[in-house]
């Protein structure tokens, strides 16, 4: 009548806790904090616990569906799958099979989910995505000076006497880091804050510094300036252990002290305190936030901030480090994906998913199969997306929900929770992997992936190919944990720590370079920017307190997105706190409730992402279609944005401005 059951949320989440799902009468009635996961140790967030109304929304759509002009219909698995299958031949015979394009998103990460691939793959092999809507700029960045990025071990975090987040909200995003930072604070080692935005994170922290939006690069160079300038510098890793250090001081030559702290807007009182911090609390922890990542040029960024842990010799010593996140596929075997079965396959940049549908030539794209994505709501420059949506011929879509991208689809699936699955979690935020339970039966008709694609390659001579049970395909993918000793019965039981995952990386000093050494950045030439009275403001969409990505329903949307800005420039622009506003770009325009806050830098406006558009709160309506020049990332963050009134709180009305 009641039971517990063992496991691991599996969402767009740096936490990947550790769970127990209560069970009672055939249905999950909590979710809390697995107490004997080492990472959450039983903590839990609000979003997490709360995902069990998500799980049982009457909102949820339970069975297969068919678009028949403007309505759907409900249709039967068997019928949906042989339409699918049908038109995927049919597609195949006359355009090939890159004229089709498989869209997996971020929302579901777990090791069944990888043989998705597979699926596409022994079919031929077809159009897939490349780069990232999230960290791979960052990750491309660092490995550029380390080789391979590797970051340390939350848990050696206790190890520092001073700790940096930069661009990171542990508050909102990163809930199991907050014990942590406790401890750190509770031995009189400072904790600095580097963010733009006014983030809940500053109540956790010592000192709040705000530097212009995108110019965190000068900041760490000024920093690096004055450590130099002080004969701070580890002299041992930069003649021993680095390569490029000459080049990177060229760099910081052709600047000031003052003229970088102008660039970054920051005083040079608080770079002075930021460079006494590195040079007297050693060793210093910088934590890389994800915000990081969303510039054009975030790689000087990312790198200089490298470069001054480096200078001060915070690399490869415990407590210290540049971490951000960790490999959460590398604890498998990536090649059962299968992309060694076919020549190279054409791919399309995530962050230009629009443009590359709308461009796509010999072929064109004929169908689109997404799973575990919402790219018209999360992808820039959402009109665009959904114009390449409209137009493609043939759309399958697998959710749980009818959001903006399902919009599009001709045909819905409805697809299971990790509530309703046996499956493998790994984390990009520790380094241990979790076991996914099922808590309970497959709601309605709903399938997992797994199901849906072993039923669908049935339908193609390669289907024995497929068909193997989960537990054989979860032993097969997590074969190198087995060779180093952990056995798959573990991974059903609770977490387990990637066995060679470092808890200092780089402790030798020896970087998987081509050199062995650290490598500096060497050039810096960062595009001019000049004030736009057109678009004065920056437009700032990070993470939001209440829900993951666009993991929302339609219901919970009913009232307009809160969007915050500087009070001194709202009320030049005659604006009230609780004004309906209208947020214009060059790309779009949204309406939105405005909250005037003093903390908040005077050239941002800050939202919370992943709205639907459908809801008026579609926030990538405004943004920039733009590719990362390093990592193909997505610089959500060179939107800019102005603020116009629609309705003052006092009743007044002004659809003119």
């Amino acid at each position: 009548m009641k039971r517990e059951v063992i496991t691991t949320c599996t969402r767009d989440c740096t936490n990947t806790c550790g769970l127990i799902a209560t069970v009672e009468h055939g249905k999950v009635v909590s979710l809390r904090g697995n107490p004997k996961h080492p990472v959450n140790q039983g903590r839990v967030c609000h979003k997490c616990a709360g995902f069990v109304k998500r799980v049982y929304s009457p909102e949820r759509v339970l069975t297969p569906l068919r678009r028949k002009g403007s309505a759907w219909a409900r249709i039967s698995w068997t019928d949906a799958l042989d339409e699918i299958a049908g038109r995927m031949d049919k597609i195949k015979e006359r355009f090939g099979s890159e004229a089709i394009l498989y869209y997996q998103g971020f929302g579901e990460r777990t090791a069944l989910k990888l043989l998705n691939n597979r699926f596409f793959n022994l079919f031929g092999g077809v159009t897939t995505i490349h780069g990232t809507l999230c960290g791979g700029t960052g990750q491309a960045s660092q490995d550029l000076d380390f080789g391979r990025r590797i970051s340390h071990d939350p848990f050696d975090h206790l190890n520092s006497k001073s700790l940096i987040l930069w661009g990171r909200n542990p508050v909102i995003t990163n809930i199991n880091l907050l014990p942590v930072i406790k401890q750190i604070r509770k031995q009189d080692s400072p904790v600095i804050l580097i963010d733009p935005v006014a983030s809940e994170s500053r109540s956790i922290c010592d000192y709040h510094i705000q530097p212009a939006p995108g110019k965190d690069a000068y900041l760490a160079m000024a920093a690096a300036k004055i450590i130099l300038s002080r004969g701070a510098e580890d002299i041992d890793f930069l003649m021993r252990h680095s390569e490029g250090f000459d080049a990177f001081k060229k760099v910081l030559d052709s600047f000031t002290v003052e003229q970088l702290a102008v660039h970054c807007d920051v005083p040079v009182g608080q770079i002075e305190l930021l460079a006494e911090v590195l040079m007297n609390k050693k060793p210093t922890a910088i934590l890389l936030g994800w915000g990081l990542h969303r510039w054009e040029h975030a790689h000087y960024t990312i790198r200089s901030i490298d470069a001054l842990s480096a200078i001060t010799g915070n690399i490869g010593v415990a407590g210290g480090g540049v971490s951000q996140g960790f490999e959460e596929y590398g604890p498998y075997d990536l090649n059962l994906m299968g992309h060694e079965l076919n020549p190279p396959r054409r791919k399309f940049l995530m962050p230009l998913i629009g443009e590359e549908i709308l461009m796509a030539q010999d072929p064109p794209v004929e169908m689109i199969f997404v799973t575990a994505g919402n790219p018209v709501s999360m992808a820039p420059n959402s009109a665009k997306v959904a114009k390449a949506f409209a137009k493609t011929p043939f759309v399958v879509v697998a959710g749980h929900f009818l959001d903006d991208t399902a919009d599009y689809a001709d045909i819905f699936l409805p697809v299971t929770t990790f509530l309703e699955e046996t499956d493998i979690a790994a984390g990009f935020g520790h380094n241990y992997v979790g076991p996914v339970n099922r808590a309970i039966e497959p709601l309605g008709e709903s399938k997992s992936d797994f199901e849906m694609f072993h039923a669908l390659a049935a339908r193609f001579s390669f289907g024995a190919e497929f068909n193997h049970s989960p537990e054989e395909w979860l032993s097969m993918l997590t074969a190198p944990l087995l060779a180093k000793g952990v056995a798959l019965g573990e991974l059903s039981k609770g977490p387990v720590r990637v066995p060679d995952a470092p808890m200092v990386p780089y402790a030798g000093r020896i970087f998987p370079t081509p050199s062995g050494k650290f490598s500096f950045l060497a050039e810096f030439e960062p595009p001019t920017t000049s004030h736009d009275a057109e678009f004065p403001f920056y437009l700032m969409s990070v993470m939001a307190r209440d829900w993951i990505g666009s993991e929302l329903t339609l219901s919970e949307q009913s009232e307009l997105l809160v969007v915050r800005m500087n009070s001194q420039e709202g009320l030049k622009l005659g604006l009230c706190d609780g004004d309906t506003v209208r947020i214009v770009s060059m790309a779009g325009e949204m309406k939105a409730r405005l909250k005037l806050d003093d903390a908040q830098r005077r050239d941002i406006v800050v939202c919370p992402r992943g709205g639907w558009i459908k809801a008026g709160r579609g926030i990538n309506v405004l943004t920039r279609d733009l590719v990362s020049k390093v990592g193909n990332g997505t610089p959500y963050f060179e939107t800019k944005v102005n603020i116009k009134r629609v309705e003052n709180v006092c009743g007044e009305i002004n659809d003119s401005n």
